[in-house]
């Protein structure tokens, strides 16, 4: 049996199960991310609830997880040369869990940097700036009331990802064409939770993305994402 004591984490969401990968994640768009992966990858995994109503996710158990407090993050406990490792950070989660079981990243060297390219695309544009819309959009609009700037400033600029979305996806199935991979699952998580969380399909003018919007839709039929998208449960 895994010894997880090293990890202070695991003193406030004990491991009962500690050979599983402990998942500490919520059911966001950066959550459901590994969530996702691991249900696609069939790994064994023990999922921990990080609660943003008790901001758990600033606790010094979490925090010495990972230090900018931000869900998600794992423990591996069959980690590299079978030792222990904690991530954080969801893109480096995704590309870990890949490399780790050679699957969801395609094995040629191109194939693979290609990949990379729209992981890292979602993580400095789809996230943070649909993040920012649905921020003001939603949760801050009383705030900005008499100031439409930051919530247009980012709704014209995840309405502009969509559209590169929109040409990659022109043809093909998946963001790497035949190859469902971790960049669909980094990526279509954020653009059905500006729906599903912000209410903001319309604004966003999701109608006008007919092949984002199907892309989605096969990504959400998929019984792995069906499952993925709901864990951690919420209280």
């Amino acid at each position: 049996m895994a010894d997880l004591s090293s990890f202070p984490i695991t003193t406030r969401w004990p491991a009962t199960r500690p050979d599983a990968i402990q998942l500490y994640s919520l059911p966001t768009p950066n959550g459901v991310k590994i969530s996702i992966a691991l249900e696609e990858l069939g790994l064994d995994y023990e999922p921990h609830l990080i609660s943003f109503g008790t901001n758990d996710q600033k606790s010094p158990e979490f925090v010495s997880l990972n230090p900018n407090g931000r869900i998600p993050a794992i423990i591996d406990p069959n980690g590299p040369e079978g030792k222990p490792i904690g991530l954080f950070e969801s893109g480096a989660i995704l590309v870990y869990l890949a490399e780790k079981t050679g699957k969801l990243l395609p094995a040629s060297a191109a194939g693979r940097y290609e990949t990379l390219a729209w992981v890292m695309f979602q993580m400095g544009g789809v996230g943070p700036m649909f993040g920012q819309f649905g921020h003001f959009f939603k949760f801050a609009a009383d705030k900005v009331a008499n100031n439409p700037y930051p919530m247009e400033r980012y709704r014209d600029e995840s309405k502009r990802l969509l559209s590169v979305l929109e040409t990659r996806l022109e043809g093909r199935q998946w963001l790497m064409g035949d190859d469902y991979t971790i960049a669909d699952i980094a990526t279509f998580p954020w653009i059905e939770g500006a729906r599903k969380f912000y209410g903001g399909d319309q604004v966003l003018d999701y109608a006008s993305f007919p092949n984002v919007m199907a892309w989605v839709a096969r990504a959400l039929e998929r019984p792995a994402v069906k499952t993925g998208m709901e864990i951690p449960k919420r209280d």
